[in-house]
Order: structure tokens, then sequence, then C-alpha cells
């Protein structure tokens, strides 16, 4: 432990006297420093790099040890550091002869004599004041700018998503798009947290994770399929990503943009819109964790249904207890060429590369006797469902 104290004593000397050389000197090749939220680099030239350009920005700089706590090979250095902001750049802001006081935290591993890695914290956003580069703190342009970011936040949010609504016991929707709000984002009870089935548009992402926060957190995101107004959310939320094993390759590469997609189907204004909205929507490739197959069971009293045509590896999940079936984009209530809502439909045969598969699994689905089917876009089927999803099948 006195070892690891002597070094990390000797380092923050070596600094404020503005010995770069001696600092890094202490330093064991290839070691971690990892300013967080400024630079992550090894030594000794990015060492080096980064200690020159903070002292070269503060040509007066002095540095106070304020504490130091030693464990082991581990040492805790809280400091702080005035100087006048008159040198060469600092994270890329030319100096504007500010008077600086920085305080921060460094937590220096020692292995051997040496630094091997420095986690380092510092106060980031003081220093973004002091610079200029933020409003003073309880000023007046400091609660103009929280108002305006504020208003943009409620702004996003009302285009792109509505409040999480409840929609049957231990199910919630989160619908988002604008203008209509036809995108359908599932949040089912998965023990503690919430499922995820379907993933929207990226758009979504904050209305879908505050909701998801609300109800216990996610415990992963099922999708339904991988097109990209299905898979837009996913990749931000750092769950896992389970999908069936049909569907793996398209969420994790083009999202089914090379296999599923046949814009020449479409109308003269869909085929302009379509090839530029969908990477609009799409969040990017995910890494699936799980694939999953018919009859498996991703979340309790949830039953999963193969139901391939529009997408090769397309699920829905279907509850028996009460005959709630979700499907994904199984079936479409909406026109996508016009916007139009209406009963059930083979899915659009631009987006569908089997239509005779999709007519199969249009027809399984109403077999099964759902009480109530929600599709991936828009509205439910909830009047004579198995009559209406046979005409599905057999006229659209």
């Amino acid at each position: 432990m006195s070892q690891t104290r002597d070094v990390a004593r000797q380092y923050f000397e070596a600094i404020g006297r503005r010995d770069v050389d001696a600092a890094v000197a202490l330093w064991e090749p290839g070691g971690r420093e990892h300013v967080h939220g400024q630079v992550d680099t090894t030594a000794p030239d990015g060492v080096r790099e980064f200690l020159q350009g903070m002292l070269d920005a503060l040509p007066d700089a002095e540095l106070e040890v304020l504490s130091l706590t030693a464990e082991r090979n581990r040492a805790a250095v809280h400091w702080t550091a005035r100087g006048t902001f008159a040198g060469g750049e600092l994270n890329g802001i030319g100096p504007t002869g500010a008077k600086i006081v920085l305080e921060g935290v460094d937590v220096l591993v020692v292995k051997d004599g040496r630094i091997h890695s420095n986690d380092a914290f510092l106060d980031g956003m003081g220093l973004a004041r002091q610079v200029g580069l933020l409003p003073a703190q309880g000023s007046k342009q400091e609660a103009r700018l929280a108002r305006a970011f504020n208003l943009r936040t409620r702004v996003a949010a009302a285009f792109h998503a509505a409040p999480v609504e409840q929609i049957a016991q231990d199910v919630w929707i989160v619908r988002g798009g604008f203008p209509s709000r036809t995108m359908n984002v599932y949040l089912v009870r998965d023990g503690d947290g919430v499922m995820l089935f379907d993933a929207g548009i990226k758009q979504m992402t904050h209305a879908v994770a505050a909701a998801a926060a609300s109800l216990g957190g996610v415990t992963k995101v099922l999708l339904g399929h991988a097109h990209h107004d299905h898979r837009g959310v996913a990749p931000a939320l750092g769950a896992d990503v389970w999908c069936h094993s049909a569907e793996r390759e398209h969420a994790e590469g083009d999202g089914g943009w090379a296999d599923d997609y046949d814009f020449s189907k479409l109308k003269a204004v869909g085929r302009q819109v379509y090839p530029r909205l969908l990477p609009f929507w799409d969040g990017g490739p995910v890494q699936v964790a799980r694939t999953v197959e018919e009859g498996d069971e991703p979340a309790e009293g949830w039953k999963v249904v193969h139901l391939p045509g529009h997408a090769p590896g397309l699920i829905g999940i279907v509850r028996e207890r009460d005959g709630l079936a979700l499907v994904s984009d199984c079936i479409y209530t909406i026109d996508p060429e016009t916007s139009i809502k209406g009963p059930p439909r083979v899915p659009h045969p631009a987006f569908t590369p089997d239509r005779e598969a999709a007519r199969a699994s249009v027809h399984k689905l109403a077999e099964l006797g759902p009480s109530i089917v929600w599709a991936g876009h828009a509205e439910p089927v909830s009047e004579d469902v198995r009559g209406q999803l046979i005409t599905a099948a057999e006229t659209t």
C-alpha cells in the first residue's frame, strides 16, 4: 500500500511542477488513461499528449492535492487545479483568458511500482461554464437555454410517440411515428420488468425507454421481425435482443433490405418516399443474444407462433388464457401507401417477398382462435376475429 501511495504522490507532484517526462515515466507502457468524457488513451505517447495539452492550455496552472487515499494497489486522489485559460486549445476550445478552477478525482491502479491504469472524473460542466461554453449557473441565459431545450424535448416527444397505454392485463403499448402514430411497440410483463415485443422506429427511443423504466425496466427485446421500422429502438436500449432463428441474419445485417423489399411494387410516390424513410426510421443492426422457435415461451404465459411470409422469421406471441395475440406484420390494418386504416389484410407485396406464405400464416393465425389481434401498425382486430382473418387471407 505504501508503494501505491508513493507512486500516486510522485505522479501528482511531477504534474504540479509541470514535469511531463517525470510523470510519464511513472506509467507502465500501454497503461490506460481514461478521463471520462474527455480522453481515452494509453501510455506513454497518449498520456504525454494529454498532460502536455492540459498544461499548455493553462500556462500558470497550480495543482493541489486535497486528499490521497490508498488501499492495496489502488489510490484515489482528490485534486483541484487553478490557472488562466490563456495558452493552447482545451478540448478543441480556443483560449479565452478565463480564470479556471477545476476539481476532479483520479483513481490510479499501480502494479509493480508503475501506473497500470487511471480512471479520472472531473467537473466537465463546471469547466464549460468557466470558459464560456455554457452560461453561468443561475443566470438568465441558463434559464433561457433550459427552457429552449425542454421545449424541444417536449415537441420531439409529442411528434414521435404517445404516452404509454395499457391494452390488457400486463400488456402496454407505445404508439409512435409522425403524424399518425401508427408504429406499435408492446411492453409485456416479464418478471419484475417488461419484455418489448417489436421495437418500432428509432425516433420512439426516449418514449419507449421512459415507459419501460416506469414498468420496471426492459428485460429483453423480442423482435417480431427485423425490418427497419420494427428494430429501430432496440440498439439504444442495452437489452438482450431475441428473434426467430430465420430472422437473425436480417436483424444483424441490412434489416431485410436486399431480400424483403421490392419498391417497384409501390405507386410512384411510395417508390420515392420509402427508400428514404426506412433508413431514417432504422436504429441499425443489432446483436442477437438468443433465437426462438415455434412454441417457445419468451415470457410467462406467452407462446411463440411462427408466421412467415412478410419476413422469413416473422413471429407473433399468443397468450392462451385470454386469446390475446401480438403479431407484428403478419397482418396490416393500414394501407402503407394511403395511411387509410381498415380491416385486416395480407401485408403489402412491396414488403412481403412470399405472399402465399403470408396468406397461409394469416390462416394459421385465424385457426388459433384469438380473441383480439394487435398488429405491428395501427389498430387491433377485435370483432369476429377469425372471420376477418380468413377473409383477409382469401381476398386481399
